[in-house]
């Protein structure tokens, strides 16, 4: 076992066995590799590639290079993962949504990368919350809420904490096969008994191709189940935001009115959200007709918002969100409409450059030490396809001061294109088993 002697291997365009990967893996984790081996071991996966049984060696390796769940609940536990993109909140509804189905969800979930939103960032915009807990509390949460969104612990899968800080500057980020280790040897660490995979597909996604999408759902998918998790995938259509909100706040605030039934306010964010529990209680011996009646049921019911409030006090958050959540919820100094300047049909929104706009607001990062500024952002989006008139919003812009808010409203209009009424396709454009 010698790391430069696992690298020559995948040099020569063969895999490594499973007891090489998992011993380079360890070697991550305790530092036994040097950060010169790991950024040629990534240059080398990304450039050569792994085979299909090494993709799986590879991510069963960085799981097992810390702790590994084990679970003795009355219930299932199953999660869902989102490849990013904007507007995307479904954790937030999707998480409480499952607890009032009697499913048990230990998420672990990330910051905001790139252009995207980070699903602990928006929780973390909640005053008082802290995702940063250890296993006994994830435990005792999911226990007793059904549900607990956190951030991953220091012992879950500290080889891939390694090398994905390797691949950030080492230009190897975009490779399918770390791309899948990184995701799904997270995931598989909580101790999953079913997951759901949400590829996105669009201008608003990292794969801004069916194909691209395709390929990368059919190696989670296959992966995933390779290394023994039930897993589906499903490619969603990213050609615009999912809310019409973007920031951290601000889709917090929305997924809180989906929670608290008024679906209508974000149509999208609700049909998806739906769409994905559903699909896991299907995977899990429902009916798909049972499924989306629990599903609707843990909604009109109530039953999800009272999960995701207990969660939110659990984590340190206020005891009455689920009642007052608007006041709690911090506003940005600047609000203000950003006015359509022709009339005629949105016909097209480039969902990267409106992520990028939340970030230069401060609603994102730009290097890992930026400070996330929770008010700032965009709300009230228009829809693809929707009719305006010269001078009606596109948006309500959320900014820290009128200079920042003069610069996003210039990025906004020239983001989005008015023109000829598109033909707009279905939000799950297909599945993948």
């Amino acid at each position: 076992m010698d790391a430069s002697a696992i690298i020559a291997v995948i040099r020569a365009r063969q895999t490594p066995g499973p007891d090489q990967l998992r011993w380079f893996a360890r070697g991550l984790a305790d530092g036994a590799v040097s950060d010169a081996q790991a950024g040629a071991f990534a240059m080398a996966v990304c450039l050569n590639g792994l085979s299909d049984a090494g993709r799986v060696a590879l991510t069963e390796a960085m799981r097992d290079s810390g702790d590994v769940l084990s679970w003795d609940l009355p219930g299932p536990v199953l999660d869902k993962h989102s490849t990013g993109g904007v507007g995307d909140c479904v954790s937030l509804i999707a998480a409480p949504i499952l607890a009032a189905c009697g499913v048990y969800v230990p998420m672990i979930s990330g910051r905001g990368l790139g252009h995207t939103g980070g699903t602990l960032d928006k929780l973390e915009s909640i005053p008082g919350l802290s995702t940063h807990v250890g296993e006994a509390r994830l435990r005792q949460i999911t226990r007793d809420v059904g549900c607990a969104i956190v951030s991953a612990t220091g012992r879950i899968a500290p080889a891939d904490r390694r090398l994905y800080a390797i691949r950030d500057v080492t230009a190897t980020v975009d490779s399918i096969d770390l791309i899948t280790a990184s995701i799904l040897s997270k995931k598989l660490a909580t101790g999953l008994d079913g997951l759901v995979l949400d590829v996105k597909c669009g201008s608003g996604a990292f794969m801004k191709t069916p194909d691209d999408a395709r390929a990368l759902a059919k190696a989670l998918v296959d992966t995933a189940n390779g290394a023994g998790c039930r897993t589906t995938a499903l490619i969603t259509d990213m050609n615009a935001p999912l809310a019409p909100a973007l920031g951290n706040a601000v889709e917090v605030a929305v997924s809180m009115e989906v929670l608290a039934g008024n679906l209508a306010a974000a149509p999208r964010l609700a049909e998806l959200s739906q769409a994905i529990c559903a699909q896991l209680l299907v995977m899990h011996d429902q009916s798909p007709a049972e499924a989306a009646a629990n599903v609707s049921r843990a909604l009109s019911s109530g039953a999800a918002m009272e999960r995701f409030a207990q969660m939110i006090a659990a984590l340190g958050g206020p005891p009455d969100m689920a009642e007052d959540w608007r006041t709690h919820l911090p506003r940005a100094p600047v609000v203000g409409a950003v006015a359509a300047p022709q009339s005629g049909h949105i016909a097209a929104i480039d969902g990267e450059a409106l992520g990028m706009i939340v970030v230069a607001l401060g609603g994102g990062r730009r290097v890992e030490t930026d400070r996330i500024d929770p008010s700032v952002g965009l709300s009230d989006v228009v829809a693809l396809g929707d009719p305006v008139a010269k001078g009606q919003p596109l948006c309500t812009l959320h900014a820290a001061s009128e200079d920042a808010a003069e610069s996003a409203a210039r990025a906004v209009q020239q983001a989005i294109t008015i023109g000829d009424a598109p033909v707009i396709g279905p939000l799950v454009m297909e599945r993948i088993d």
